[in-house]
């Protein structure tokens, strides 16, 4: 087997966009908290708990879902996660 490896990019983009990551927040107090469930199998079961988890700590949370796992978010649904949280967990199981 050769030492070389070829990744595959499954966006299928020629020039993917490249961004620096934000930072953390070091706490979630004060802040909402969105739930992405990205439409995989089982991937609202741990949004669900996540979802108790943050409310049983007094944390704000909304919660969104892709139509499908297969492409990316729309765009007017990353805007609107954009608008409405301040951090996002995705979710993604199978």
């Amino acid at each position: 087997m050769s030492d070389n490896m070829i990744m595959l990019d499954p966006t299928s983009e020629l020039n993917p966009a490249q961004r620096q990551r934000l930072a953390r927040p070091e706490k979630l107090d004060g802040l909402k908290v969105g739930l992405l469930d990205i439409s995989k199998a089982r991937g609202d079961v741990f949004l669900d708990r996540l979802e108790e988890l943050f409310k049983a700590d007094g944390i704000e949370v909304k919660r969104y879902a892709k139509p499908t796992f297969a492409r990316p978010a729309p765009t007017d649904l990353a805007q609107t996660i954009a608008a409405e949280v301040d951090v996002v967990v995705e979710g993604l199981a199978d």
